[in-house]
């Protein structure tokens, strides 16, 4: 293909390319054209319609607004006319009121009338009544002077003549009515009485075993002896130091005596040495080991014994001093009597005793428990003090209630009695110590110091009868009245007293009554 041809091929394709584009712009021009009139058209008819609408809206509108106010202006009236009501009726009311006002203070005017008239004549009748009552005094004196007159008797002779025949006749009458009531009482106390001392024992179980506080130390043979005493006596003293007990060794065979008025620390002092013959160490330093081991030993089985008896007994917040006083008291005996089985058996007997009477039964278990732990002092000084008043006073120290304290304290009659626990509480211990198998005495000696007792007052002039009763612990002296006086019967119980206090040796105290008897007897025929 040559030159020209590609000219005229190129030529040809650039004219239709031009010529395509003026074509192309020719039509797009005229859709422009068309568009553009399309849209005028179109937004003539929207605001065309928009005014419409804008008239249409603007015609609802003003139809509301008229319809509110319209309901504005109706309310409006309406408020109006309720105020208008309301104003009526408060007009009304306070007319009402006026009217109502102007009537009470016509009554208030009546009333007051009436009150003036009645106290005018309330006036009038009370100087009336004072002239009356004059006038009455006056016949009233008159009438007293002429009945003296008559009589020969003032009005107050009379009057005191009239009060003494009442009083001699109800004293008349109480005397009868107090003699039937003691006639009627002691029909029946002493059965009634005997009732409940029979059930209670009954309700009792107690067991009959005596158990003694250990004071001898028996050994296999007498040369265990030697080892305890050491060398130079140096273990004996050792284990009397360390527990405060004397150690008597004597010719004795096969027994050692252990003496100390604690039977706690005799106690210690028996185990301790029980100990050392047992693992056959005996020298100082060993000593003072077990010594200290035992008495930890003790002190904690004390406390639980004490523990374990209240615990039993149903007996709540004693003093933890008190519950070890108690647990002391398995290491004390009276008349080879446990003290602890003692207190608890008499515990028991005064809480069914109590039951029975309509008492309380715990407060009197508490103190039944409680009654004998003065007998076991903590020092020498407190020995010198009766047991009862030393139980009292712990009792007091501790926190106990008075009817408690009272019972501990007057149950051997130390001091007076007033509260009904106290003679629960005596007789209880009467009970318990008198029982067959409780206590252990030698019957010889006990009868004999009963007739010692008795015969120290004879000794005495103007004795007539001499009784020793509660097992020893009372003297009961009757005198001749005609040799003996009231004064002379006073100096004779503090003589028999002095005499018995020098002269014998007893437990605890004995008191000394001394009973002057004067007798008027006449035959009626």
């Amino acid at each position: 293909m040559d030159t020209n041809t590609i000219l005229m091929i190129v030529g040809g394709v650039v004219l239709g390319l031009i010529i395509g584009y003026i074509i192309a712009k020719s039509l797009e021009k005229g859709n422009a054209s068309k568009l553009i009139n399309g849209a005028q058209k179109e937004a003539d008819s929207i605001l065309k319609q928009a005014k419409k609408d804008g008239e249409s809206i603007k015609k609802d509108k003003m139809l509301q607004a008229k319809e509110k106010f319209l309901e504005l202006k109706s309310e409006h009236e309406k408020v109006i006319l309720s105020r208008d009501k309301k104003m009526a009726e408060s007009e009304k009311r306070t007319r009402d009121k006026e009217s109502q006002v102007s009537s009470e203070l016509a009554k208030n005017k009546k009333s007051n009338q009436s009150l003036d008239d009645k106290l005018k004549d309330y006036n009038f009748r009370v100087e009336f009544l004072d002239k009356k009552k004059e006038e009455v005094e006056k016949a009233h004196k008159s009438q007293i002077r002429q009945l003296e007159v008559i009589s020969g008797l003032s009005a107050e002779d009379a009057k005191s003549e009239l009060v003494e025949s009442l009083k001699s006749e109800a004293k008349t009458d109480a005397m009868s009515y107090i003699q039937k009531a003691m006639e009627e009482a002691k029909l029946t106390a002493q059965q009634d009485a005997k009732k409940i001392i029979l059930n209670t024992i009954q309700r009792i179980g107690t067991e009959e075993a005596i158990d003694n506080c250990v004071s001898v130390f028996n050994i296999e043979s007498d040369d265990v002896k030697g080892r305890i005493i050491g060398r130079e006596g140096r273990n004996i003293r050792a284990i009397e130091a360390a527990t405060g007990v004397e150690i008597i060794v004597d010719d004795t065979p096969e027994a050692i005596i252990l003496s100390c008025f604690d039977s706690v620390r005799r106690e210690v002092a028996r185990l301790s040495l029980h100990k050392l013959v047992t693992d056959g160490r005996i020298h100082p330093a060993r000593i003072e080991e077990i010594v200290q081991k035992t008495q930890k030993q003790i002190e904690q089985e004390i406390a639980e014994v004490g523990k374990r008896t209240v615990i039993d007994l149903g007996i709540h917040g004693l003093h933890p001093e008190l519950i070890k006083m108690i647990g002391r008291m398995k290491y004390r005996s009276s008349y080879g009597q446990n003290l602890l089985q003692h207190s608890r058996e008499v515990a028991k007997l005064c809480g069914v005793m109590a039951a029975e009477l309509g008492l309380n039964p715990k407060l009197a278990k508490r103190a039944g428990l409680l009654h004998d732990i003065g007998k076991v002092p903590s020092s020498e000084a407190d020995m010198e003090t009766p047991h009862a008043i030393l139980g009292m006073q712990w009792a007091e120290k501790h926190g106990e209630k008075a009817e408690v304290c009272n019972a501990i304290g007057a149950h051997h009659d130390e001091i007076e009695m007033t509260t009904l626990l106290a003679p629960i509480v005596q007789v209880c211990d009467a009970i318990s110590g008198a029982r067959p198998g409780a206590r252990r005495q030698v019957l010889d000696s006990y009868i004999q110091r009963l007739k010692d007792l008795e015969e120290v007052a004879f000794g005495f002039s103007g004795v007539n009868k001499a009784y020793a009763i509660q097992a020893g612990r009372e003297l009961r002296v009757m005198v001749e009245s005609e040799k003996v006086s009231d004064e002379q019967a006073a100096n004779l119980s503090f003589e028999i007293s002095q005499k018995i206090q020098t002269d014998m040796t007893y437990p605890g105290q004995v008191k000394v009554t001394v009973i002057r008897e004067t007798r008027a007897v006449n035959i009626a025929k």
